[in-house]
């Protein structure tokens, strides 16, 4: 189950970065600028968030094996319309599907975990998940670098969707639905509405999505720089960006693993406490060295960032599992509104503030100091509980039909 929800969460990653080393050979084919291929990512991030509220609440409504298996076979074909896109308009066209689709693997497979798993149990199951996944942003660059070395832009997407179909048999032949009939609820636009505006007007769901998002956004930025960063700061070739992924995706790997390991021995608030700390002191780490007279090489140049990755893979279980306790009865709205916060932010950070701040590292470093420092002010604003283990069973939140919030 963690393996194939891994892969599921895959979907992400995959459809960002895995075309980063092809960005020049299609700015080129396209007779397109980079800025112009860059907003493909913005695009892609932007369909990915609106869809994303609504992921969850289908598969609260309609099962989550269902929604897994819909969104897989949409992205499969949006892939191969990627492929074959003749200009860039039809590029972005169906890299808004893509985006459109990506997130049931993400987001519903949050939703999966719950369904199955409460207390340490939960937290340790995602973190292995999120182990897995810190895979994908390593592999899929260097993939990328390799089909385009080998083919060109098209075969990257080609295998983009050879992997969506691949997941889709897999899940076919080996998810089973864990939600039952009697547990669904009825999809509705009106309710749908009152409990989102329930989840954003909720001081602790939305401070501690919030700093959730941001601190990601902190890594998100050196993410979404990754082919200036790659080509240019550091000097290296299409077919180098494992060097840059795979030192930064080792410290989220590791990060996963001490969270999985902290499971029931250390109360949510203080692991994300902790990786905070981490996070704090790889931002001034990373801005320290880029306005240093140092040679900017590998790996100096990524273990702050890698630091970075580390503390947000403690972090993150542990904010998300916090968040979805609060809305029991809708686990998957939840998982939708927690995804949708932090996708708006990261295509903002993907359409303007990397285009604006990646042709200089001082100003990146810097930048991503700063969104994790408004992350870590989310977190400290938020309502405090007291620092116990999580609790097997969550409290409930009443919704506005309920009582008063």
């Amino acid at each position: 189950m963690a393996a194939l929800l891994a892969a599921l969460a895959m979907f992400g990653p995959f459809a960002i970065d895995t075309m980063f080393p092809a960005f020049p050979a299609m700015a080129a084919d396209l007779a397109v600028s980079e800025l112009a291929i860059q907003q493909t990512l913005s695009v892609y991030l932007l369909a990915y968030a609106a869809t994303a509220l609504f992921h969850g609440p289908w598969s609260d409504a309609w099962g989550r094996r269902r929604v897994i298996l819909a969104g897989t076979a949409v992205f499969t074909l949006a892939s191969i319309g990627c492929a074959l896109a003749p200009t860039l308009e039809w590029l972005l066209v169906f890299r808004a599907v893509q985006g459109i689709s990506a997130g049931v693997g993400l987001i519903v497979g949050r939703a999966i975990i719950r369904d199955l798993y409460a207390g340490p149990e939960a937290q340790r199951l995602m973190s292995l998940v999120a182990m897995i996944f810190g895979v994908a942003p390593a592999l899929a660059p260097v993939i990328g670098g390799w089909v385009q070395t080998l083919a060109d832009w098209h075969a990257v997407f080609w295998f983009l969707a050879a992997f969506a179909a691949s997941l889709w048999l897999a899940c076919f032949l080996a998810l089973p639905e864990t939600l039952p009939p009697q547990r669904r609820s009825r999809l509705s636009l009106r309710p749908l509405w009152r409990v989102y505006r329930t989840m954003v007007l909720d001081t602790g769901f939305r401070r501690l999505a919030l700093s959730a998002s941001f601190n990601f956004a902190a890594l998100f930025l050196f993410i979404a720089s990754a082919p200036t960063f790659v080509l240019r700061h550091l000097g290296l070739g299409p077919l180098d960006f494992g060097w840059f992924f795979g030192i930064m995706i080792a410290g989220m790997m590791l990060g996963a693993l001490v969270s999985g390991r902290l499971a029931g021995r250390v109360s949510l608030e203080r692991c994300v406490g902790m990786a905070y700390v981490l996070m704090l002191l790889a931002g001034i780490a990373s801005v320290a060295y880029a306005i240093s007279d140092l040679p900017f090489v590998i790996p100096w140049a990524v273990l702050p960032i890698s630091l970075l990755a580390f503390g947000i893979a403690i972090a993150f279980p542990a904010i998300t599992l916090m968040l979805l306790d609060r809305y029991p009865d809708h686990l998957g709205g939840a998982s939708s509104m927690q995804a949708f916060l932090s996708l708006v932010c990261n295509a903002v950070v993907a359409g303007l503030i990397a285009p604006w701040l990646m042709a200089d590292r001082r100003w990146l470093a810097l930048g991503a100091l700063t969104l994790t420092v408004i992350g870590y002010l989310f977190w400290q604003l938020r309502p405090r509980t007291e620092g116990t283990p999580m609790p097997a069973e969550p409290a409930t939140l009443p919704l506005p039909n309920e009582g008063q919030q």
